[in-house]
Protein backbone atom coordinates (compact mmCIF):
# COMPACT_ATOMS: atom_id res chain seq x y z
CA UNK A 1 0.00 0.00 0.00
CA UNK A 2 3.05 2.23 0.32
CA UNK A 3 5.96 2.73 -1.91
CA UNK A 4 8.38 -0.25 -2.07
CA UNK A 5 11.76 -0.98 -3.08
CA UNK A 6 10.31 -3.76 -5.30
CA UNK A 7 14.36 -5.11 -5.49
CA UNK A 8 13.33 -8.37 -3.46
CA UNK A 9 10.03 -8.90 -5.39
CA UNK A 10 11.96 -12.07 -6.96
CA UNK A 11 11.58 -16.14 -6.06
CA UNK A 12 14.67 -17.54 -3.61
CA UNK A 13 16.18 -19.47 -6.13
CA UNK A 14 17.22 -16.24 -7.92
CA UNK A 15 18.72 -14.67 -5.04
CA UNK A 16 20.71 -18.54 -4.65
CA UNK A 17 21.55 -18.84 -8.11
CA UNK A 18 23.30 -15.22 -8.14
CA UNK A 19 25.36 -15.93 -4.99
CA UNK A 20 26.10 -19.24 -7.02
CA UNK A 21 27.38 -17.13 -10.15
CA UNK A 22 29.32 -14.94 -7.89
CA UNK A 23 31.10 -17.32 -5.69
CA UNK A 24 31.56 -19.39 -9.31
CA UNK A 25 33.34 -16.08 -10.50
CA UNK A 26 30.65 -16.82 -13.62
CA UNK A 27 30.05 -13.41 -15.74
CA UNK A 28 28.87 -14.70 -19.00
CA UNK A 29 26.95 -12.41 -21.00
CA UNK A 30 23.85 -14.09 -21.52
CA UNK A 31 20.49 -14.05 -23.95
CA UNK A 32 17.06 -14.46 -21.87
CA UNK A 33 13.92 -14.96 -23.50
CA UNK A 34 10.38 -13.79 -21.85
CA UNK A 35 7.83 -15.47 -23.85
CA UNK A 36 4.83 -17.52 -23.52
CA UNK A 37 3.03 -20.94 -25.01
CA UNK A 38 -0.36 -20.61 -25.20
CA UNK A 39 -3.14 -17.65 -25.70
CA UNK A 40 -5.16 -16.69 -23.11
CA UNK A 41 -9.02 -18.30 -23.15
CA UNK A 42 -7.66 -20.69 -26.17
CA UNK A 43 -7.85 -16.78 -28.22
CA UNK A 44 -6.07 -16.45 -31.76
CA UNK A 45 -3.47 -13.43 -29.92
CA UNK A 46 -2.81 -11.28 -26.95
CA UNK A 47 -2.01 -8.19 -26.01
CA UNK A 48 1.35 -7.42 -24.71
CA UNK A 49 1.29 -4.42 -21.60
CA UNK A 50 3.23 -3.84 -19.00
CA UNK A 51 6.62 -2.80 -20.18
CA UNK A 52 6.60 0.67 -18.37
CA UNK A 53 6.33 -0.79 -14.85
CA UNK A 54 8.93 -3.30 -16.05
CA UNK A 55 11.33 0.32 -16.93
CA UNK A 56 10.58 1.56 -13.59
CA UNK A 57 11.38 -1.64 -12.29
CA UNK A 58 14.67 -2.09 -13.85
CA UNK A 59 15.86 2.02 -13.15
CA UNK A 60 14.77 1.38 -9.28
CA UNK A 61 16.36 -1.63 -9.04
CA UNK A 62 19.26 -1.76 -6.01
CA UNK A 63 19.89 -3.11 -2.39
CA UNK A 64 19.19 -0.68 0.47
CA UNK A 65 20.22 -1.21 3.65
CA UNK A 66 17.05 -2.77 4.82
CA UNK A 67 17.14 -5.87 1.69
CA UNK A 68 20.62 -6.60 2.81
CA UNK A 69 19.61 -7.08 6.79
CA UNK A 70 17.48 -9.20 5.42
CA UNK A 71 19.14 -11.27 3.03
CA UNK A 72 21.81 -11.39 5.74
CA UNK A 73 19.07 -13.13 8.23
CA UNK A 74 18.52 -15.71 6.37
CA UNK A 75 21.82 -17.21 7.16
CA UNK A 76 22.45 -18.65 3.24
CA UNK A 77 24.17 -15.74 2.05
CA UNK A 78 27.82 -14.93 2.75
CA UNK A 79 29.26 -11.35 3.26
CA UNK A 80 31.21 -11.05 0.21
CA UNK A 81 27.85 -11.62 -1.93
CA UNK A 82 26.16 -8.94 0.53
CA UNK A 83 29.29 -6.60 0.24
CA UNK A 84 28.59 -6.87 -3.92
CA UNK A 85 25.03 -6.65 -3.57
CA UNK A 86 25.77 -3.00 -2.22
CA UNK A 87 26.72 -2.11 -5.28
CA UNK A 88 24.25 -3.62 -7.38
CA UNK A 89 22.98 -2.10 -10.65
CA UNK A 90 21.33 -3.53 -13.90
CA UNK A 91 24.67 -2.74 -16.78
CA UNK A 92 22.58 -4.73 -19.73
CA UNK A 93 20.27 -4.63 -22.82
CA UNK A 94 16.83 -4.87 -23.00
CA UNK A 95 14.59 -5.14 -25.88
CA UNK A 96 10.63 -5.18 -25.93
CA UNK A 97 7.76 -5.74 -28.29
CA UNK A 98 6.06 -2.05 -27.07
CA UNK A 99 2.35 -2.23 -25.48
CA UNK A 100 -0.81 -2.41 -27.48
CA UNK A 101 1.19 -4.97 -29.64
CA UNK A 102 -0.71 -8.22 -30.93
CA UNK A 103 1.29 -10.85 -29.64
CA UNK A 104 1.19 -14.24 -30.83
CA UNK A 105 2.21 -17.61 -28.38
CA UNK A 106 6.74 -18.46 -27.52
CA UNK A 107 7.48 -14.89 -29.92
CA UNK A 108 10.49 -12.69 -27.34
CA UNK A 109 8.29 -10.24 -25.22
CA UNK A 110 11.45 -9.22 -23.90
CA UNK A 111 14.95 -10.35 -24.92
CA UNK A 112 17.08 -9.57 -22.07
CA UNK A 113 21.17 -9.57 -23.00
CA UNK A 114 23.09 -8.96 -19.92
CA UNK A 115 25.71 -10.50 -17.17
CA UNK A 116 24.02 -13.70 -16.14
CA UNK A 117 23.55 -12.69 -12.31
CA UNK A 118 21.60 -9.76 -13.47
CA UNK A 119 19.86 -11.35 -16.18
CA UNK A 120 18.42 -13.72 -13.51
CA UNK A 121 17.56 -11.61 -11.22
CA UNK A 122 15.49 -9.67 -12.78
CA UNK A 123 13.30 -12.95 -14.22
CA UNK A 124 10.31 -13.28 -11.57
CA UNK A 125 9.53 -9.37 -11.63
CA UNK A 126 9.14 -9.31 -15.79
CA UNK A 127 7.16 -11.86 -15.34
CA UNK A 128 4.82 -11.02 -12.51
CA UNK A 129 4.24 -7.35 -14.07
CA UNK A 130 4.09 -8.71 -18.35
CA UNK A 131 2.05 -12.04 -17.38
CA UNK A 132 -0.32 -9.66 -15.14
CA UNK A 133 -1.29 -7.13 -17.53
CA UNK A 134 -1.03 -8.83 -20.89
CA UNK A 135 -3.35 -11.46 -19.55
CA UNK A 136 -5.57 -8.38 -18.86
CA UNK A 137 -5.31 -6.45 -21.81
CA UNK A 138 -6.07 -9.25 -23.61
CA UNK A 139 -9.13 -10.23 -21.57
CA UNK A 140 -10.56 -6.43 -22.31
CA UNK A 141 -9.43 -6.61 -26.03
CA UNK A 142 -12.44 -10.13 -26.18
CA UNK A 143 -14.72 -7.79 -24.33
CA UNK A 144 -14.67 -4.88 -26.38
CA UNK A 145 -14.30 -7.11 -29.62
CA UNK A 146 -18.02 -8.71 -28.23
CA UNK A 147 -19.24 -5.20 -27.78
CA UNK A 148 -18.90 -4.42 -31.59
CA UNK A 149 -17.85 -0.72 -30.88
CA UNK A 150 -20.10 0.08 -28.01
CA UNK A 151 -18.18 1.67 -24.59
CA UNK A 152 -17.15 -0.82 -22.54
CA UNK A 153 -16.09 0.51 -18.79
CA UNK A 154 -14.23 -1.56 -16.74
CA UNK A 155 -15.14 -1.28 -13.04
CA UNK A 156 -13.81 -4.33 -11.16
CA UNK A 157 -11.35 -2.99 -8.49
CA UNK A 158 -13.66 -4.34 -5.30
CA UNK A 159 -13.12 -7.86 -6.87
CA UNK A 160 -9.38 -7.49 -7.34
CA UNK A 161 -7.14 -9.77 -6.03
CA UNK A 162 -5.47 -6.60 -3.68
CA UNK A 163 -4.80 -2.84 -4.60
CA UNK A 164 -2.00 -3.60 -7.30
CA UNK A 165 -4.27 -5.67 -9.23
CA UNK A 166 -7.03 -3.58 -9.48
CA UNK A 167 -4.99 -0.30 -9.93
CA UNK A 168 -2.52 -2.23 -12.64
CA UNK A 169 -5.82 -4.22 -14.41
CA UNK A 170 -7.52 -1.24 -14.91
CA UNK A 171 -4.25 0.39 -16.82
CA UNK A 172 -3.94 -2.93 -18.73
CA UNK A 173 -8.00 -3.03 -19.47
CA UNK A 174 -7.62 0.89 -20.92
CA UNK A 175 -5.11 -0.77 -23.12
CA UNK A 176 -7.21 -3.63 -24.25
CA UNK A 177 -9.60 -0.93 -25.09
CA UNK A 178 -11.85 -0.23 -22.08
CA UNK A 179 -13.04 3.75 -22.66
CA UNK A 180 -12.83 4.04 -18.94
CA UNK A 181 -12.48 2.88 -15.23
CA UNK A 182 -14.02 3.35 -12.39
CA UNK A 183 -10.91 2.98 -10.26
CA UNK A 184 -10.21 6.57 -9.52
CA UNK A 185 -6.72 5.86 -8.27
CA UNK A 186 -5.58 4.87 -11.80
CA UNK A 187 -7.39 7.76 -13.13
CA UNK A 188 -4.89 9.74 -11.20
CA UNK A 189 -1.47 7.74 -11.74
CA UNK A 190 -2.21 6.93 -15.53
CA UNK A 191 -4.37 10.04 -16.60
CA UNK A 192 -6.92 7.99 -18.00
CA UNK A 193 -11.06 8.53 -18.18
CA UNK A 194 -13.09 7.53 -14.81
CA UNK A 195 -16.43 6.78 -15.18
CA UNK A 196 -19.44 5.70 -12.35
CA UNK A 197 -22.47 6.66 -11.77
CA UNK A 198 -24.37 5.60 -8.25
CA UNK A 199 -25.26 2.55 -6.22
CA UNK A 200 -28.34 0.99 -5.24
CA UNK A 201 -27.71 2.39 -1.68
CA UNK A 202 -28.01 5.72 -3.20
CA UNK A 203 -31.99 5.20 -3.92
CA UNK A 204 -32.48 3.30 -0.77
CA UNK A 205 -30.96 6.24 1.52
CA UNK A 206 -33.84 8.80 0.40
CA UNK A 207 -37.84 8.04 0.86
CA UNK A 208 -38.60 7.00 -2.52
CA UNK A 209 -36.96 6.14 -5.46
CA UNK A 210 -38.45 9.47 -7.60
CA UNK A 211 -36.69 11.60 -5.06
CA UNK A 212 -33.30 9.93 -5.12
CA UNK A 213 -33.00 10.53 -9.05
CA UNK A 214 -34.26 14.03 -9.10
CA UNK A 215 -31.27 14.32 -6.66
CA UNK A 216 -29.07 12.81 -8.64
CA UNK A 217 -30.02 14.88 -12.15
CA UNK A 218 -30.11 17.95 -10.19
CA UNK A 219 -26.03 17.15 -9.17
CA UNK A 220 -25.02 15.67 -12.20
CA UNK A 221 -27.31 17.03 -15.06
CA UNK A 222 -24.49 16.24 -17.51
CA UNK A 223 -23.75 12.67 -16.93
CA UNK A 224 -27.04 11.53 -15.51
CA UNK A 225 -26.89 7.85 -15.91
CA UNK A 226 -30.00 6.20 -13.23
CA UNK A 227 -29.85 2.95 -11.85
CA UNK A 228 -33.47 1.50 -12.26
CA UNK A 229 -33.84 -2.06 -10.56
CA UNK A 230 -33.46 -1.13 -7.13
CA UNK A 231 -37.00 -1.90 -7.01
CA UNK A 232 -38.35 -2.84 -10.16
CA UNK A 233 -37.02 -2.02 -13.27
CA UNK A 234 -40.15 -1.64 -15.92
CA UNK A 235 -42.95 -0.47 -13.14
CA UNK A 236 -40.80 1.55 -11.07
CA UNK A 237 -37.06 2.36 -12.23
CA UNK A 238 -38.22 3.47 -15.59
CA UNK A 239 -41.17 5.30 -14.63
CA UNK A 240 -39.34 7.71 -12.12
CA UNK A 241 -36.24 7.56 -14.82
CA UNK A 242 -38.83 8.98 -17.51
CA UNK A 243 -40.39 11.37 -15.20
CA UNK A 244 -37.36 12.85 -14.33
CA UNK A 245 -35.80 13.19 -17.73
CA UNK A 246 -38.97 14.56 -18.67
CA UNK A 247 -38.41 17.23 -15.85
CA UNK A 248 -35.10 18.28 -16.92
CA UNK A 249 -36.12 18.63 -20.33
CA UNK A 250 -38.97 21.07 -19.31
CA UNK A 251 -36.70 23.16 -17.43
CA UNK A 252 -34.27 23.79 -20.38
CA UNK A 253 -31.90 21.35 -18.78
CA UNK A 254 -29.65 19.93 -21.72
CA UNK A 255 -29.74 15.87 -22.00
CA UNK A 256 -25.68 15.75 -23.09
CA UNK A 257 -25.05 12.29 -21.54
CA UNK A 258 -28.08 10.95 -20.24
CA UNK A 259 -29.85 6.93 -20.01
CA UNK A 260 -30.26 4.56 -16.99
CA UNK A 261 -28.20 1.47 -15.99
CA UNK A 262 -29.25 -2.18 -15.27
CA UNK A 263 -27.41 -4.50 -13.10
CA UNK A 264 -30.27 -7.65 -13.14
CA UNK A 265 -32.79 -9.40 -14.37
CA UNK A 266 -33.09 -10.71 -18.19
CA UNK A 267 -30.73 -8.05 -19.56
CA UNK A 268 -31.58 -8.69 -23.00
CA UNK A 269 -35.59 -8.74 -22.72
CA UNK A 270 -35.86 -5.78 -19.92
CA UNK A 271 -33.30 -3.55 -22.63
CA UNK A 272 -35.75 -4.10 -25.41
CA UNK A 273 -38.64 -2.92 -23.13
CA UNK A 274 -36.68 0.05 -21.97
CA UNK A 275 -35.83 0.61 -25.37
CA UNK A 276 -39.46 1.06 -26.15
CA UNK A 277 -40.22 3.26 -23.47
CA UNK A 278 -37.88 5.60 -24.01
CA UNK A 279 -38.16 5.99 -27.73
CA UNK A 280 -41.98 6.63 -26.96
CA UNK A 281 -41.55 9.18 -24.26
CA UNK A 282 -38.68 11.03 -26.56
CA UNK A 283 -35.78 10.34 -25.47
CA UNK A 284 -34.31 8.13 -28.25
CA UNK A 285 -30.73 9.35 -27.49
CA UNK A 286 -30.68 8.28 -24.20
CA UNK A 287 -27.63 5.75 -22.96
CA UNK A 288 -29.00 1.82 -21.95
CA UNK A 289 -26.05 0.70 -19.87
CA UNK A 290 -25.54 -2.67 -18.13
CA UNK A 291 -23.73 -4.30 -15.53
CA UNK A 292 -24.43 -7.56 -13.85
CA UNK A 293 -21.04 -10.47 -14.07
CA UNK A 294 -20.58 -9.93 -17.81
CA UNK A 295 -17.66 -11.30 -20.02
CA UNK A 296 -17.27 -11.48 -23.49
CA UNK A 297 -19.40 -14.76 -24.07
CA UNK A 298 -22.38 -13.19 -22.45
CA UNK A 299 -21.92 -10.06 -23.86
CA UNK A 300 -21.88 -11.72 -27.39
CA UNK A 301 -25.09 -13.73 -26.62
CA UNK A 302 -26.90 -10.74 -25.69
CA UNK A 303 -26.05 -8.99 -28.39
CA UNK A 304 -27.29 -12.07 -30.49
CA UNK A 305 -30.37 -11.77 -28.66
CA UNK A 306 -31.14 -8.04 -29.98
CA UNK A 307 -30.29 -6.37 -26.79
CA UNK A 308 -30.37 -2.66 -27.32
CA UNK A 309 -27.74 -1.97 -24.48
CA UNK A 310 -25.01 0.54 -25.48
CA UNK A 311 -22.93 0.78 -22.82
CA UNK A 312 -21.37 -2.25 -20.86
CA UNK A 313 -20.00 -2.02 -17.19
CA UNK A 314 -17.82 -5.20 -16.68
CA UNK A 315 -16.32 -6.07 -13.42
CA UNK A 316 -15.33 -9.36 -12.20
CA UNK A 317 -14.93 -11.25 -15.18
CA UNK A 318 -12.82 -8.72 -16.68
CA UNK A 319 -10.33 -7.89 -13.70
CA UNK A 320 -9.19 -11.35 -12.54
CA UNK A 321 -9.81 -12.67 -16.51
CA UNK A 322 -12.18 -15.60 -14.87
CA UNK A 323 -12.05 -17.75 -16.88
CA UNK A 324 -8.70 -17.68 -17.59
CA UNK A 325 -6.61 -16.43 -14.22
CA UNK A 326 -2.86 -17.11 -15.60
CA UNK A 327 -0.85 -15.92 -18.76
CA UNK A 328 1.65 -18.23 -18.38
CA UNK A 329 4.39 -16.61 -19.92
CA UNK A 330 7.99 -17.93 -19.40
CA UNK A 331 12.04 -17.14 -19.13
CA UNK A 332 14.28 -18.99 -20.53
CA UNK A 333 17.77 -19.18 -21.48
CA UNK A 334 18.97 -18.71 -25.12
CA UNK A 335 22.26 -18.02 -25.70
CA UNK A 336 26.18 -17.15 -24.07
CA UNK A 337 28.77 -15.04 -25.05
CA UNK A 338 31.75 -16.92 -25.83
CA UNK A 339 35.02 -14.82 -25.26
CA UNK A 340 35.27 -14.15 -29.04
CA UNK A 341 31.65 -12.33 -27.90
CA UNK A 342 30.00 -14.89 -30.50
CA UNK A 343 26.58 -16.09 -28.69
CA UNK A 344 26.46 -19.68 -28.42
CA UNK A 345 22.89 -20.98 -28.48
CA UNK A 346 21.05 -22.71 -25.74
CA UNK A 347 18.73 -24.97 -25.87
CA UNK A 348 15.88 -26.43 -23.21
CA UNK A 349 14.76 -29.88 -24.52
CA UNK A 350 11.03 -31.76 -23.15
CA UNK A 351 9.15 -34.98 -24.03
CA UNK A 352 6.62 -31.79 -24.41
CA UNK A 353 7.21 -30.83 -27.90
CA UNK A 354 6.06 -27.02 -27.13
CA UNK A 355 8.36 -26.83 -24.32
CA UNK A 356 11.06 -26.99 -26.67
CA UNK A 357 13.23 -23.74 -26.70
CA UNK A 358 14.29 -21.38 -29.83
CA UNK A 359 17.81 -21.09 -29.05
CA UNK A 360 19.71 -18.22 -29.65
CA UNK A 361 20.32 -13.97 -30.17
CA UNK A 362 16.72 -13.70 -31.63
CA UNK A 363 14.66 -10.92 -33.16
CA UNK A 364 11.27 -11.01 -34.52
CA UNK A 365 9.73 -9.66 -37.64
CA UNK A 366 6.13 -8.76 -38.64
CA UNK A 367 4.80 -10.02 -42.26
CA UNK A 368 2.15 -7.79 -43.57
CA UNK A 369 0.36 -8.49 -46.56
CA UNK A 370 0.44 -5.21 -48.77
CA UNK A 371 -3.25 -4.86 -50.16
CA UNK A 372 -4.94 -5.68 -47.22
CA UNK A 373 -2.45 -4.84 -44.27
CA UNK A 374 -3.36 -7.21 -42.70
CA UNK A 375 -0.74 -9.81 -40.69
CA UNK A 376 0.49 -12.47 -42.89
CA UNK A 377 2.55 -14.46 -40.39
CA UNK A 378 5.47 -13.71 -37.79
CA UNK A 379 8.78 -14.53 -38.27
CA UNK A 380 11.66 -15.02 -35.75
CA UNK A 381 14.92 -15.36 -36.79
CA UNK A 382 18.61 -14.38 -35.43
CA UNK A 383 19.57 -11.03 -34.73
CA UNK A 384 21.91 -10.30 -37.60
CA UNK A 385 19.89 -11.55 -40.05
CA UNK A 386 18.10 -9.67 -42.96
CA UNK A 387 15.84 -9.52 -45.29
CA UNK A 388 14.67 -7.90 -49.00
CA UNK A 389 10.68 -7.54 -49.25
CA UNK A 390 11.58 -7.08 -52.90
CA UNK A 391 12.21 -10.22 -53.25
CA UNK A 392 10.08 -13.77 -52.73
CA UNK A 393 10.03 -15.79 -49.62
CA UNK A 394 9.26 -18.74 -48.49
CA UNK A 395 7.67 -19.53 -44.51
CA UNK A 396 6.87 -22.55 -43.09
CA UNK A 397 5.32 -24.17 -39.70
CA UNK A 398 8.55 -24.83 -37.89
CA UNK A 399 6.62 -27.91 -36.00
CA UNK A 400 4.81 -28.92 -39.38
CA UNK A 401 7.40 -27.40 -42.01
CA UNK A 402 5.60 -29.09 -45.07
CA UNK A 403 3.22 -26.13 -44.72
CA UNK A 404 4.92 -23.56 -46.80
CA UNK A 405 3.58 -20.24 -48.09
CA UNK A 406 5.15 -18.45 -50.90
CA UNK A 407 5.20 -14.55 -50.33
CA UNK A 408 5.81 -12.62 -53.69
CA UNK A 409 7.98 -9.85 -53.69
CA UNK A 410 6.37 -6.90 -53.44
CA UNK A 411 3.54 -8.19 -51.83
CA UNK A 412 4.43 -8.03 -48.41
CA UNK A 413 6.16 -5.20 -46.03
CA UNK A 414 8.54 -6.71 -42.38
CA UNK A 415 8.33 -4.50 -39.05
CA UNK A 416 10.97 -5.56 -36.53
CA UNK A 417 8.66 -5.39 -33.47
CA UNK A 418 11.65 -6.09 -30.61
CA UNK A 419 12.82 -2.40 -29.71
CA UNK A 420 15.71 -1.05 -27.63
CA UNK A 421 14.36 -0.11 -24.45
CA UNK A 422 17.77 -0.65 -22.14
CA UNK A 423 21.70 -0.19 -23.48
CA UNK A 424 24.18 -0.74 -21.21
CA UNK A 425 21.93 -0.21 -18.15
CA UNK A 426 20.56 3.01 -19.39
CA UNK A 427 16.71 3.64 -20.82
CA UNK A 428 16.33 4.36 -24.07
CA UNK A 429 13.07 4.31 -24.65
CA UNK A 430 10.16 6.81 -23.34
CA UNK A 431 6.63 5.47 -23.05
CA UNK A 432 3.36 6.01 -24.54
CA UNK A 433 1.17 7.51 -22.03
CA UNK A 434 -2.21 5.11 -21.52
CA UNK A 435 -4.47 6.89 -23.87
CA UNK A 436 -2.00 6.28 -26.55
CA UNK A 437 -1.05 2.66 -25.97
CA UNK A 438 -4.50 2.55 -26.30
CA UNK A 439 -4.88 4.38 -29.73
CA UNK A 440 -1.86 1.83 -30.65
CA UNK A 441 -3.70 -1.36 -29.66
CA UNK A 442 -7.07 -0.41 -31.27
CA UNK A 443 -4.96 -0.21 -34.82
CA UNK A 444 -2.74 -3.50 -33.70
CA UNK A 445 -6.34 -5.12 -33.93
CA UNK A 446 -7.09 -3.82 -37.50
CA UNK A 447 -3.99 -6.10 -38.74
CA UNK A 448 -5.72 -9.19 -37.63
CA UNK A 449 -9.03 -10.84 -39.28
CA UNK A 450 -12.00 -11.23 -37.68
CA UNK A 451 -11.64 -15.14 -38.08
CA UNK A 452 -8.65 -14.69 -35.56
CA UNK A 453 -10.91 -12.64 -33.01
CA UNK A 454 -13.72 -15.02 -32.61
CA UNK A 455 -13.72 -16.89 -29.56
CA UNK A 456 -14.69 -20.64 -31.09
CA UNK A 457 -11.57 -22.23 -33.15
CA UNK A 458 -10.02 -18.73 -34.38
CA UNK A 459 -7.96 -18.50 -37.04
CA UNK A 460 -4.43 -19.19 -36.19
CA UNK A 461 -1.63 -16.50 -37.63
CA UNK A 462 1.61 -18.63 -37.50
CA UNK A 463 5.07 -17.82 -35.98
CA UNK A 464 7.62 -19.30 -38.51
CA UNK A 465 11.21 -19.46 -38.12
CA UNK A 466 13.89 -18.36 -40.41
CA UNK A 467 15.58 -21.34 -42.25
CA UNK A 468 18.83 -20.43 -40.53
CA UNK A 469 17.15 -20.55 -37.02
CA UNK A 470 15.53 -23.75 -37.69
CA UNK A 471 18.30 -25.40 -39.05
CA UNK A 472 20.80 -24.23 -35.68
CA UNK A 473 17.33 -25.39 -33.54
CA UNK A 474 17.37 -29.34 -35.53
CA UNK A 475 21.19 -28.94 -35.45
CA UNK A 476 21.37 -28.33 -31.62
CA UNK A 477 18.35 -31.31 -31.38
CA UNK A 478 20.67 -33.71 -33.25
CA UNK A 479 23.23 -32.80 -30.81
CA UNK A 480 21.48 -33.50 -27.52
CA UNK A 481 19.70 -37.26 -29.01
CA UNK A 482 22.92 -38.77 -30.48
CA UNK A 483 23.31 -42.01 -28.49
Amino acid sequence: MSTLNLTLLTDLYEMTMMQGYFKTQKQDIVVFDAFYRNNPCDGGYAICAGLEQVIDYIKNLHFSKEEISYLRSLKIFDEDFLAYLQDFHFSGDIYAIPEGSIVFPREPLVKVIAPIMEAQLIETAILNIINHQSLIATKAARVCYAAKGDGVMEFGLRRAQGPDAGVYGARAAIIGGCKGTSNVLAGQLFDVPVLGTHAHSWIMSFPDEYTAFKTYAKLYPSACILLVDTYDTLKSGMVNAIRVFTEMRNAGIPLTYYGIRMDSGDLAYLSKKVRRMLDEAGFSDAVISASNDLDEYLIESLKIQGATISSWGVGTNLITAKDNPAFGGVYKLAAIQDEHNNFIPKIKLSENTEKVTNPGNKTLYRIYDNDTRKIRADLICLADETFDSEKDMVIFDPNEPWKKTRLAGGSYTMREMLVPIFRAGECVYTSPSVMEIREICMKEKDTIWDETKRFVNPAKIYVDLSDKLYAMKRDLLDQMNQV
